[in-house]
């Protein structure tokens, strides 16, 4: 994977993408997980288009209360919204691009990819069960790998997370101990750990504390060097988390026949798959009352399907196969404005 052509904002609250306001900037809130795809392609769309985007990488929680109090164009959420849900609120669902969810940790060092975890080992981490390093199970599974004699932070996240959703899902899917205890959910009462906001806190978090370990959008990681640990598959495998993993994943997806596209890629069958993979979506009205702005964030997502594989891969995204994206195509046509004609045009 290349390096960002420039650097994350680590560490803050709520970072932001503002460009020129020269153009009518599109408005978005939610998910931190695609934060720095959106942000590349910003930038691209801002040089063909003149458009500008305002997105707010707050968490998929922030940016689903955005969209419902309409203050924003787009939500952006990791946690698809249920079928009843987008009907309450009167909503669209659609997917943009997919990724993995990667454990990061903080251990003196240790480089990226030396070890080894099952989805059982870390389901007891964060339930506070294995407390140390040097915990038997760890260490019969990373055989001739030095690690430490010392207690094990868990990071989480504070705020309200689709990140948090799909890492919880895995974990549910894979401890019948945590699914009891715990479940999966855009927020969790965490046991043990430190809590960070947005993938970015989470980030800051581990690498300050020694001996940590959190769970981060793949980018992020790589873009922060951040060792991360190979998590076994459904296979028995431990592949590397890049976009090979999660295609892989993500082969054998029922798009056409989900409603709202919110399909589960966790713990998918195959040697390569990468077992915490995840699609992330936007969420726009139905109904828009400004159906011209409605329009902007469609021909913004258009494009990025177009023209945005590229940077998308780059940064270890996977970008949504042609078949789905004419399924979203069609989808969209279901976005009217007040005369009954589709906000975005001939598709």
């Amino acid at each position: 994977m290349k390096p960002f052509a420039y650097a994350l904002a680590v560490g803050l609250a709520a970072a932001q993408l503002a460009t020129s306001a020269l153009a009518a900037d599109i408005t978005g809130a939610g998910a931190t997980f695609p934060f720095p795809v959106y942000s590349k392609w910003a930038e691209a769309y801002r040089k063909d288009s003149g458009t500008g985007l305002n997105y707010q990488s707050i968490g998929s929680g922030g940016g689903i209360k955005q969209i419902q109090a309409k203050t924003v164009d787009f939500g952006a959420t990791d946690a698809p919204l249920k079928p009843a849900q987008l009907e309450k609120d009167g909503l669209v669902q659609f997917p943009t691009v997919m990724g993995g969810v990667v454990t990061v940790v903080n251990i003196a060092g240790l480089e990226p990819g030396k070890l080894k975890l099952t989805g059982e080992i870390v389901a007891d981490i964060y339930a506070g069960k294995i407390q140390k390093w040097s915990d038997p199970k760890i260490a019969k599974l990373n055989e001739g790998l030095k690690l430490p004699e010392a207690n094990i932070t868990p990071i989480y996240r504070s705020d309200a997370s689709g990140t948090t959703n799909i890492f919880t899902t895995y974990l549910s899917g894979v401890s019948e101990s945590w699914k009891k205890e715990f479940g999966a959910a855009t927020t969790i009462s965490w046991p043990v750990g430190q809590g960070g906001k947005g993938n970015e806190g989470v980030t800051a978090t581990v690498k300050q504390v020694p001996n940590a370990i959190g769970y981060v959008e793949s980018a992020y990681a790589k873009q922060n060097k951040l060792a991360y640990a190979l998590i076994q598959n459904k296979a028995g495998k431990f592949p590397q988390p890049d976009d090979k993993a999660f295609q892989a994943a993500a082969a054998s997806a029922d798009w056409k026949s989900t409603p709202g596209f919110g399909i589960a890629l966790t713990n998918q069958a195959g040697d390569d798959a990468w077992p915490i993979t995840a699609a992330t979506f936007i969420l726009v009205y139905r109904e828009p009352a400004d159906p011209a702005k409605s329009a902007d964030v469609l021909k913004f997502f258009d494009w990025a399907y177009k023209n945005g594989d590229k940077l998308a891969t780059e940064l270890d995204y996977v970008p949504l196969p042609d078949n789905v994206v004419g399924l979203i195509h069609e989808e969209w046509k279901t976005i009217k404005g007040k005369d009954g004609k589709p906000v975005f045009g001939s598709m």
